[in-house]
């Protein structure tokens, strides 16, 4: 019987601990954190909550992968309308790959603009992977994907332009 309870623990403390590394915790927090800083127009949190050596990202527009891109706080500035809506994070997951990485995924919703100065729904999946930079965890890829429920993206000239 002794055996028995031993065995128990062993293996439920293994599942316990099973997606709760302190690696996954820490990006799970940061998503979060990043998201709140572009709701906030913390471009400087942004850019630095992204790799320094640039980010791999494809949008849910069905456009094709963006280059890789290493952005400033000015980048998302310029880019950035003045009513960028507001975006929160559902539903996030962490698993850590190794000890430089962990994939993430969740589902973004909120609002952003609809170019009429306006505003309209906006729901995506996003996976991704964090990368460990010294001593902190940073976004390195994103890839978003449109959980809209139907669309499809029309291929125009802007698809091919950097």
């Amino acid at each position: 019987m002794k055996h028995f309870l031993l065995l128990a623990m062993l293996f439920s403390t293994g599942m316990y601990a099973d997606g709760h590394t302190d690696a996954e915790a820490t990006v799970l927090k940061n998503i979060v954190a990043y998201w709140d800083a572009r709701n906030d127009r913390d471009w400087d949190t942004v850019v630095a909550m992204s790799s320094s050596s640039g980010m791999l990202n494809t949008n849910s527009d069905g456009s094709f992968h963006k280059p890789k891109n290493t952005q400033t706080a000015q980048d998302w500035e310029n880019q950035t309308p003045s009513n960028a809506g507001i975006i929160a994070v559902h539903a996030a997951e962490a698993y850590q790959l190794n000890d430089g990485a962990v994939y993430a995924r969740y589902y973004a919703e909120g609002v952003v603009p609809d170019g009429n100065d306006g505003v309209r729904p906006y729901r995506t999946r996003v996976t991704g992977v964090w990368v460990k930079e010294g001593k902190n965890w940073v976004a390195k890829t994103m890839h978003f994907s449109s959980a809209a429920y139907g669309g499809t993206h029309q291929t125009v000239q802007a698809d091919f332009e950097d």
